[in-house]
C-alpha cells in the first residue's frame, strides 16, 4: 500500500486533481479495462503524469471488480439470502418449502428455481424425485412480481387461495401432476387424507393442507363448511370420514374450535386439529380455538399451530406415508 503522504506527493508531482485520479477507476468498475482505458493509463505513466505503482492500483482494483461482477453465478446469488437444504425430504421424509411471507419475489424466484434444478439433476442421474416444491403463503401481488422473473428450470403455477406458488421441474413437465413419476411408485401413500373446515372462512388454511397433500401425491378428499352449528352436516359426511381408505383426518376451525372434537368422537383414525385466527373479539386470534382443542375430550386429537396449514399437511402425509 502507498502511504496517504506519498500518494499526495505523487499527485502534486503529476499535477492531477483528484477526481481526475478516480474518474478512471469509476469507469473500469462498471465493465472493466478495456484496451482504451488501458492505453490512457500507460501513456500517463509514459508521460510522468502518473505514477507506476499507482497506475498498477488502478488496473488491479478495476480488473478485481470485474472479476467479481462476471463470475457471479446463480448457486453464488441464492448463496446470499438462502441455504437450502436439498436432504431434508431423505431425512425427515418431507420436503422443505419456502415460506414466502417476508422474502422478496427474487429470492422466492431464485429459490424455487434451485429447487427445480436440483429435481433435475436427479432425474437426469437416474434418481427422479416427486418431492413437491412449493412456497407457502404468498398473495397474489407477489406471486404477479415473481411471475415476471425468468425461471430457467421448472414451470410455475399458482393457487390463490391456498396463496402457494408450485413449481415442476422442467423434467417433469407434461406429466400427471396428481400422480407420481412411475419410477418412484413406493413414495405414493395409499391411504387418504380427508379436509374438513367449519367455515368457508377457513378455507385458505385448509386449501394450504390439501394442496400441499397433492403436490405430495396423495389423495385428498375436501369436505367444507360442515361446523358444529349445524351438525348434520358433519353427520351427512359420515360415510367419507369414516370410510377404510382414510388414514388422517384435517379439520381446520376457528371462533369456538369445537369440530376437531365431534369429528375426532366419530372416527378412528388421527385427527390434526388446526385452529385458524377466525372470530371475534376473545377468540384472540384463534387462541381461544386452540385451547379448546388442545382440550378436546376425543382421543387420538392432536394440535396444530394457528393457521398452519402446510405443517399440517406435513404431519398427515407422515401419518399415511406409514400406514
Amino acid at each position: 500500500m502507498v502511504p496517504i503522504t506519498r500518494l499526495s506527493l505523487q499527485c502534486k508531482r503529476a499535477r492531477l486533481t483528484m477526481a481526475q485520479l478516480i474518474h478512471p477507476i469509476n469507469r473500469h468498475f462498471s465493465g472493466g479495462v478495456i484496451d482504451n482505458d488501458l492505453s490512457t493509463i500507460l501513456q500517463q505513466v509514459s508521460d510522468g503524469k502518473l505514477s507506476p505503482m499507482l497506475a498498477t492500483n488502478m488496473i488491479q482494483k478495476s480488473t478485481q471488480v470485474l472479476q467479481q461482477s462476471t463470475s457471479s453465478s446463480p448457486e453464488q446469488i441464492l448463496q446470499s439470502f438462502a441455504n437450502l437444504d436439498h436432504s431434508r425430504a431423505s431425512r425427515t421424509g418431507f420436503p422443505e418449502a419456502v415460506f414466502g411471507e417476508g422474502k422478496t419475489a427474487h429470492q422466492i424466484a431464485c429459490i424455487l428455481d434451485d429447487m427445480a434444478r436440483h429435481a433435475n439433476e436427479l432425474a437426469m442421474n437416474g434418481r427422479p424425485t416427486s418431492s413437491p416444491i412449493l412456497a407457502t403463503r404468498v398473495l397474489p401481488e407477489l406471486y404477479q412480481e415473481i411471475a415476471k422473473l425468468p425461471i430457467q428450470h421448472g414451470q410455475l403455477k399458482y393457487h390463490k387461495t391456498a396463496r402457494i406458488v408450485a413449481m415442476t421441474p422442467s423434467t417433469l413437465e407434461g406429466s400427471n401432476e396428481t400422480t407420481n413419476n412411475n419410477d418412484d411408485k413406493s413414495n405414493v401413500p395409499s391411504k387418504r387424507v380427508v379436509v374438513a373446515t367449519a367455515g368457508t372462512t377457513d378455507l385458505p388454511v385448509a386449501e394450504e393442507a390439501a394442496v400441499t397433500l397433492e403436490a405430495a401425491h396423495c389423495q385428498v378428499d375436501r369436505i367444507y363448511d360442515v361446523g358444529v352449528a349445524g351438525l348434520h352436516r358433519i353427520i351427512r359426511n359420515l360415510p367419507k370420514l369414516q370410510h377404510p381408505s382414510v388414514g388422517c383426518i384435517i379439520v381446520c376451525a376457528g371462533m369456538d374450535g369445537a369440530l376437531p372434537s365431534v369429528v375426532g368422537g366419530l372416527v378412528s383414525c388421527p385427527v390434526l386439529a388446526v385452529p385458524t385466527s377466525i372470530g371475534y373479539g376473545v377468540s384472540l386470534g384463534g387462541i381461544s380455538a386452540m385451547l379448546t382443542m388442545l382440550n378436546s375430550c376425543a382421543p387420538g386429537v392432536a394440535v396444530q399451530n394457528i393457521d398452519n396449514g402446510f405443517g399440517a399437511a406435513a404431519f398427515a402425509y407422515k401419518c399415511i406415508q406409514r400406514q
